[in-house]
């Protein structure tokens, strides 16, 4: 009898575990430039709908160790970004990073962190800006339907190597 309670229990408790294990996981590649004077890029990483207006700034990366806070100066240079949502943003803390060198960086979110779960089905572009101090500017965009059940992949052209999107699971919860 306690078998049987025990297994009605873990049955229960199955479904909350799984979905609180799903995730959005986002690649980002910064290719290896070969210059005289490198930088490690400023990245603003955003979500909008179809008309451009954006919903959320999901990742952003730059310099923010400078001192009087001289790295946020510089975040005018991701211009679309700043545009759209950057210059009208109170606070930064939630989703800034340092910057960081060329490699694949993957960053995950749980379906029940905002903004995935707050996201009513539909259609979406993902947005990624990459700017260089002494160096180039490219954004990318990648546009997506909402629930995701597939991987999707945009390439980029000398600052962006890709962005892709994919649903995850994750076996460790996060």
């Amino acid at each position: 009898m306690f078998t049987r309670y025990l297994f009605g229990i873990l049955l229960l408790i199955a479904p909350i575990s799984w979905a609180q294990t799903q995730q959005v996981q986002v690649e980002i590649a910064l290719p290896t430039l070969e210059v005289a004077e490198y930088h490690k890029p400023y990245v603003a990483l955003w979500l909008s709908d179809p008309q451009q207006q954006a919903l959320a700034t999901l990742n952003l990366w730059y310099d923010a160790k400078m001192p009087d806070k001289e790295g946020m100066t510089w975040l005018k240079d991701l211009r679309l970004w700043w545009r759209r949502t950057g210059r009208t943003l109170q606070t930064l803390d939630a989703f800034t990073g340092a910057t960081r060198a060329s490699g694949v960086h993957t960053l995950r979110w749980p379906l029940t962190q905002a903004p995935w779960r707050d996201l009513p089905a539909g259609e979406y572009i993902l947005h990624l800006e990459v700017a260089r101090e002494v160096g180039g500017r490219e954004h990318v965009s990648l546009p997506f339907q909402w629930p995701l059940h597939a991987p999707l992949k945009v390439q980029g052209t000398h600052e962006i190597s890709h962005l892709s999107l994919m649903p995850s699971q994750s076996t460790q919860g996060n």
